[in-house]
């Protein structure tokens, strides 16, 4: 394995870790890992944490990237497991970044969100906007309208189901520039998502449990309620392809958002509006959750009925102890997301921007 090559670039104080987790993605480490090496400062470093994959990743980098380190990881350990052992094992840095490996980065995405981390030490974590990578031929087109996974920056509704400014639901906005400044938001996606070093070893990282999809959400909320801040900085921009890993379609990830999400309230909500307040939130979910497969159902979809049905049940199986304490001024969403969507339609976007000027 590469411990020599890792050693030798822990040597020196690391400002910023960029980390790629990889599963048999081969074709994206080849495509953007040369705009990724290109973009770093002279005390970033590039990592690769490779899920035992079979596709010849690590022989790929070692033979063309020897610069890039390595961390073999042995087995899938999914998003949150894999980024928890990687991380580990970089103990200098000062910055984490978690990066996709289906991310195509600009020559100066990484600069603001250092920097932004250096003049705000109330911030745990930051991210760019993300704008959406498309198909084009034998390539990949930048699109001037916002990504699914992050847009720019996101929220949590009144119910835990989450949004983003530029995305809602399936409707994804243009950029016409409306949201350029910098704002405090709720989370940002772990598609690229720069951390405070010490924040992450102070929070345990990511909870584990989850597997993948949803644990940067409870990641920011723990963040928030230990007084600590997220914020999008958008002068920073990255593109995203979106689905590299599981297909948006897949009844694995459906399982995995329904569970997370239930997952992550019974953790968080508790200490964020008191346990009453909670424990009613938490039962309208599940009701919420439990048309959503009535929907399902009708609409002929028996893989999502049994997907939402076993998200359920897991949920309910896992024994959760609340986070302590009590924090104030975190800005959890009071909008119904689902209902301002069928309402508003195209139209949400600016009655959100109407509804939270000034913190949104």
């Amino acid at each position: 394995m590469q411990w020599s090559r890792l050693w030798g670039l822990q040597r020196n104080r690391v400002r910023t870790a960029v980390v790629i987790l990889n599963w048999n993605t081969r074709d994206y480490l080849q495509r953007f890992v040369p705009g990724i090496l290109a973009s770093l400062g002279p005390q970033d470093r590039l990592f690769v944490a490779d899920s035992g994959s079979t596709d010849g990743s690590l022989e790929f980098l070692s033979e063309t990237y020897p610069e890039v380190g390595q961390i073999p990881l042995g087995e899938n350990l999914g998003f949150a497991g894999g980024y928890n052992k990687a991380l580990a094992q970089i103990e200098d840095a000062q910055y984490y970044v978690l990066l996709n490996s289906d991310i195509e980065v600009s020559s100066d995405w990484l600069e603001p969100l250092s920097a932004w981390m250096e003049s705000h030490p109330e911030c745990a974590a930051c991210g760019p906007k993300l704008h959406a990578l498309v198909r084009s031929g034998d390539g990949y087109e930048r699109a001037g309208r916002f990504e699914y996974a992050g847009a720019a920056g996101g929220w949590l509704d009144r119910y835990g189901f989450p949004y983003c400014r530029g995305r809602v639901l399936q409707r994804v906005e243009e950029d016409r520039g409306q949201y350029d400044n910098p704002a405090r938001v709720f989370w940002v996606t772990g598609a690229c998502l720069m951390v405070r070093a010490s924040v992450w070893k102070e929070l345990g990282g990511l909870d584990s449990e989850f597997f993948a999809h949803m644990e940067e959400i409870d990641l920011c909320w723990r963040a928030q309620l230990a007084g600590y801040e997220v914020w999008t900085v958008p002068s920073s921009l990255v593109w995203h392809i979106g689905g590299g890993t599981l297909a948006p379609a897949s009844p694995f990830k459906l399982k995995l958002n329904y569970r997370n999400s239930t997952w992550m309230l019974r953790k968080n909500l508790p200490a964020t509006i008191g346990p009453r307040k909670a424990s009613w939130r938490l039962f309208v979910r599940s009701l919420l959750d439990f048309a959503t497969q009535v929907v399902y159902l009708l609409q002929g979809k028996p893989e999502y009925v049994r997907a939402v049905s076993d998200a359920r049940r897991e949920a309910r199986a896992r024994k959760i102890t609340p986070e302590r304490g009590r924090a104030s001024g975190i800005p959890l969403g009071k909008v119904r997301i689902v209902l301002a969507s069928a309402l508003k339609g195209d139209k949400v976007f600016d009655y959100l921007r109407k509804k939270y000027e000034g913190s949104y």
